[in-house]
């Protein structure tokens, strides 16, 4: 992680912590043993940040102590001295009875730290503990010890991890409870829904298929909330590609603000987690507000493609722009594509970072910019309207060696001299003939001639159109 004193948010590296953590994340993905679940998640954050030593701890069902399930790197036993903390002792139990993530780079001096000798000498810097959330629930907590300093950035990745990692342990701990208590019992999830959401009217349209674990628990947490919201109707459909989960709700019902800032728990902020759970499945969960004649109306729409058993060609994701990480990374699960770590120079590398072109050797696929040509060498060109299909053309393609979707110059645009590319740019900088033919030292003649020259190679019309065409791609 980068140093603790930087002033800025180093968004490169960032965005590379984040995917390292949504590796992780799919390392437990369908797994349903809340122990097995949390070791994961702690190996995974040693192995792949090389923190001295990472732990979970879950509430124990009397809601008064936390229960030490996985630890990993410097101590793996979960049976010392922190293996059942009190709610509100020490950090890890103030952590889970305030919910509010902490982090230091001094522990040896924090007045909570127990044997601050200990901290000195194995040389523990570093300490981020991070709550894990359902909804108004705490479950448990996430802790990380490190010998280098964190960065404050390092919460915004926990947080990333911290989300799903709940849901994911909350179902398991769910999963578990239900086997004991009725082993047999197996209901439609349509009877499931119906259930929860009570008195709301449901309906079911196309016919019941399997589904995941976590699509299933998905789906079930979002009518929850909106059983919570006082839902009055809610529609599950089986389509061809993907499941969807329809609801109408009245928030007027519900809080004073339906839409602002001051909702109680239960209110549509309640969706945020579930809809990064909802893009972390590939799908999406939209919250449209309409204006009905009495009352305001929230619909809520959750849309998730079924499961894919095939497993596509590998691609790494690295833009500068969260917005561009999070929309391709939800387009190459569309896709069936596996996500890759960006350290892996065999792999076609989508960006819109002009920086990764230093390594020649990489196939990179350009997000297209109006604000930027497109860099020599780019071997495919994607654009927000891309489809699934099309992206994982596109992936197939660069690992051939292929191009895609790039717009070619005429073949003879290649063959421009030396002189003719010192003239366009020239040109395109906004020199005349007379002084570009001076800053040259040829005579204006000769300007000429170079321009009428490679307007017959570019099959350009005017000069205006051979500078756009040429630097829009690249060549000068």
């Amino acid at each position: 992680m980068p140093d603790s004193t930087s002033p800025f948010l180093d968004a490169g590296r960032l965005l590379v912590d984040l995917q390292r953590v949504s590796e992780i994340v799919q390392s437990f993905s369908g797994c349903l043993e809340p122990e097995a679940i949390a070791k994961c998640a702690t190996d995974g954050l040693v192995t792949t940040f090389g923190y001295a030593f990472a732990r979970v701890w879950l509430v124990e069902s009397d809601r008064v102590h936390l229960r030490l399930v996985a630890s990993s790197g410097m101590y793996t036993r979960t049976d010392g001295s922190f293996a059942r903390v009190p709610m509100g002792a020490f950090k890890v139990g103030k952590i889970a009875q305030n919910r509010i993530p902490f982090l230091s780079n001094h522990l040896a001096e924090e007045a909570w730290v127990k044997d601050r000798q200990w901290a000195l000498v194995h040389k523990i810097t570093g300490f981020a503990g991070y709550p894990l959330t359902v909804g108004d629930r705490v479950i448990g907590v996430l802790a990380v010890f490190s010998h280098q300093p964190l960065s404050s950035e390092f919460l915004e990745v926990l947080q990333g991890l911290c989300t799903t990692l709940a849901i994911v342990l909350d179902h398991a701990t769910q999963h578990q409870r239900a086997k004991q208590i009725l082993p047999e019992a197996n209901p439609f999830l349509s009877e499931q829904l119906a259930t929860v959401l009570g008195r709301a009217r449901f309906s079911l349209v196309g016919t019941e298929r399997s589904l995941t674990d976590s699509l299933i628990y998905l789906l079930i947490r979002t009518a929850e909330v909106l059983r919570d919201l006082n839902c009055t109707y809610c529609r599950l459909s089986y389509g061809a590609t993907q499941i969807v989960l329809e609801a109408m709700v009245f928030p007027d019902l519900v809080s004073p603000h339906p839409f602002g800032a001051e909702e109680p728990c239960g209110s549509i902020n309640s969706f945020g987690d579930l809809c990064f759970a909802a893009a972390c499945l590939g799908g999406t969960l939209q919250t449209l507000s309409d204006q009905a004649r009495n009352a305001a109306v929230l619909q809520v729409v959750l849309e998730v493609p079924y499961p894919s058993g095939r497993v596509g060609a590998a691609v790494q994701i690295q833009c500068r722009s969260p917005v561009l990480q999070m929309a391709f990374t939800h387009l190459a699960y569309l896709a069936g594509l596996k996500i890759c770590n960006i350290d892996n120079p065999r792999v076609p590398l989508i960006t819109d970072d002009v920086a990764q072109w230093a390594d020649s050797a990489k196939r990179l696929l350009w997000v297209a910019d109006p604000t930027q040509a497109i860099p020599k060498g780019a071997i495919a060109q994607l654009n927000l309207f891309i489809t699934p299909t099309q992206l994982r053309e596109a992936v197939e393609a660069a690992h051939q060696g292929k191009p895609w979707g790039m717009a070619e110059l005429p073949s003879e645009a290649q063959t421009l001299s030396d002189r003719e590319q010192e003239i366009l740019t020239l040109l395109a900088q906004g020199l005349r003939d007379r002084d570009i033919a001076a800053q040259l030292y040829i005579s204006e003649r000769t300007v000429k001639f170079h321009i009428n020259n490679l307007l017959t190679k570019l099959q350009a019309r005017t000069r205006c159109q051979a500078i756009y065409e040429v630097s829009s791609r690249g060549w000068i």
